[in-house]
């Protein structure tokens, strides 16, 4: 299975009061990762966009198990763990810089057609994206 790594430098403000980062932060960070991801394997989001197609979140999931403190950079971990002719799941985990586990999540996504939100099959419409994501998953 590939994994796609993205080291990232909190910025002050996506800290909260308490020092540790806002979380709703991680639902950015995720995006970051998952375009990331499609950078990765050679695969262009912008491209899907201008044929017509988006891939809105249909599911995300966040488990947290501690706060990312001031100051303390991060490493996110993005790999596909579920591809389907229609939908993707993409997995996540975000490290503090001394490698502890902090949070760990998931997102669902559809490919739509832009014009009416229509789902479409992944697997057909853009077959070279699931050749490259089935074989992400796998390896």
């Amino acid at each position: 299975m590939y994994v796609s790594e993205l080291g990232i430098t909190p910025k002050y403000f996506e800290y909260d009061m308490m020092g540790i980062i806002y979380h709703s932060h991680y639902l950015e960070w995720f995006e970051a990762g998952r375009l990331k991801l499609i950078q990765d394997l050679g695969l262009s989001y912008f491209e899907m966009e201008k044929s017509g197609y988006i891939s809105p979140v249909q599911e995300m999931k966040v488990e947290y198990k501690r706060g990312i403190r001031y100051g303390e950079e991060v490493l996110l971990r993005t790999w596909i763990k579920q591809n389907g002719g229609v939908k993707t799941e993409y997995a996540y985990e975000v490290f503090n810089g001394d490698g502890t586990l902090c949070v760990v999540g998931t997102s669902v996504h559809y490919v739509v057609r832009r014009e009416d939100f229509k789902p479409v099959q992944f697997k057909k419409v853009f077959p070279e994206w699931y050749s490259a994501f089935e074989k992400a998953s796998k390896s």
